[in-house]
């Protein structure tokens, strides 16, 4: 007979105790502890005596074989796997409802036409609902097989019975286990129930994509172990009214991480977006002041993007600071800065801050971009169309030396820019020479008499 113990878990990291505690000590969460039982069967007992029989080998002993890659048919997200599906990989893909997660996983079960089986398990969606959006999307894949189904018990016999080359799960917070007395959803179904994906896929070298929910905070739902266990962790980004969308890697055992590929959701799909700065960055208008064009990197990829500010007399007695797409904190610092160092004193003016696209951007390279625009919006004096302006600016008004400079130069270059404005110390390194006119700054002031607006 089953035995069953009661421990508490903890909702946020899956820590667990043989008693209630009010403060997490794995992830120092408060009221996050919840009563839950845990059946041992003879099945997990047989699991652990196999997993005990295992014996350590040298490292030296074994050989290193080369990452076989599939491609995913979309070259944005094949560079921010790193290349490709490894096989044998689990992949967990999250993001908001409505965002296209789902249409972006048809998409790629249709462009792996020809290479093996795909099996699509949804514990949310009928298979009418899937045909509906396939058919909308125009797929045409007859190796697609759909598994309506959340025991995940079902599951495994079907993925060991067909043996495809390709598993979707949509989604990992709708599967249970019976051995498991807690809710679909709760930490130690999404931990059981993952781990035994895992333990099948693996065994089997089946590639995987789990799609997982997310929360209010935007962060995977569920225990952070869960994010532990996979090899890969991808989000998609975007606000839900506009049509780009942001695929963004935060971990990646084959690759590197922070990567991100670009894609625009249409009536027939996510299409790639192969060059954002064609579309971020053209519809920007001659001779506006509070316009600047910025160049940020994202992982390895440099993109040059268009950053508006604008300044307006306030009505209230507290001036308003709004930020879209970077962080409202450091809006805040540099505005103390230039009233501090520059003596452009707004503090009876309203500053709002938006980058163009719906982009969220956290680099500080932003910096001297932010203040440029506001200065310029303030003046009433437009920065020249051809200028891109990068540096970070520290809390003494310098601007301090920024990473991958050379890149960001030679997008600019390639994109038809005619000056670059540039930390004074990455100026000096320069090796390479380039078709622009290139300008260093070492202070806020300074890189305002270069830009024309003081």
């Amino acid at each position: 007979m089953a035995k069953s113990t009661t421990v508490f878990v903890c909702n946020e990291c899956g820590y667990e105790s043989s008693k209630w505690l009010g403060k997490c000590p794995a992830c120092n969460s408060w009221n996050t502890f919840f009563e839950q039982k845990v059946v041992e069967t003879k099945n997990s007992k047989l699991k652990q005596e196999a997993t005990k029989s295992n014996v350590p080998q040298k490292l030296n002993s074994y050989e290193a074989k080369e990452t076989i890659r599939n491609s995913t048919g979309f070259s944005e997200l094949d560079r921010v796997l790193g290349g490709g599906l490894v096989k044998g990989s689990l992949v967990l893909l999250g993001g908001e409802p409505g965002i296209g997660k789902s249409t972006l996983i048809l998409q790629i079960c249709n462009k792996v036409k020809g290479e093996g089986k795909v099996l699509y398990v949804s514990g949310e969606e009928s298979a009418e609902q899937i045909k509906l959006r396939a058919d909308r999307l125009n797929i045409n894949n007859e190796d697609i097989m759909f598994l309506g189904e959340t025991d995940i018990d079902i599951v495994n016999n079907a993925i060991i019975e067909l043996n495809p080359k390709l598993v979707i799960i949509d989604s990992i917070q709708t599967m249970y286990s019976e051995e498991i007395t807690a809710a679909a959803g709760s930490v130690s179904q999404v931990r059981e129930i993952t781990s035994q994906i895992m333990r099948v896929c693996k065994s089997r070298a089946i590639t995987t994509i789990i799609i997982g929910h997310v929360t209010k905070d935007g962060t995977i739902a569920g225990p952070r172990v869960l994010e532990h266990m996979v090899d890969t962790v991808l989000y998609l980004e975007g606000e839900r009214y506009f049509s780009y969308r942001i695929l963004r890697g935060v971990k990646n055992r084959f690759g590197s991480t922070n990567e991100i590929g670009m894609f625009e959701m249409k009536n027939e799909g996510m299409c790639e977006i192969t060059n954002p700065a064609d579309i971020l960055i053209s519809e920007r208008e001659e001779n506006s002041p509070g316009s600047c064009i910025i160049a940020c990197m994202e992982g390895t990829r440099p993109m040059l993007l268009e950053i508006q500010s604008l300044t307006a007399k306030t009505v209230f007695g507290i001036p308003k600071r709004t930020a879209n797409g970077v962080d409202y904190n450091r809006i805040a610092l540099l505005i103390a800065v230039l009233e501090k160092k520059s003596g452009i004193m707004l503090g009876s003016e309203d500053v709002y801050v938006n980058v163009v696209g719906g982009i969220k951007i956290n680099e500080p390279s932003i910096d001297l971009g932010i203040i440029a625009s506001t200065v310029s919006s303030f003046k009433n004096i437009p920065i020249p169309r051809n200028m891109v302006i990068m540096g970070e600016v520290g809390l003494t008004g310098e601007v301090r030396k920024i990473n991958l400079v050379e890149k960001r130069l030679k997008e600019a270059e390639k994109l038809g820019f005619k000056t670059c404005i540039i930390p004074e110390s990455n100026k000096k390194g320069l090796k390479e020479n380039y078709k622009l006119d290139i300008i260093g700054v070492s202070n806020v002031n300074e890189a305002m008499k270069k830009i024309g607006l003081k």
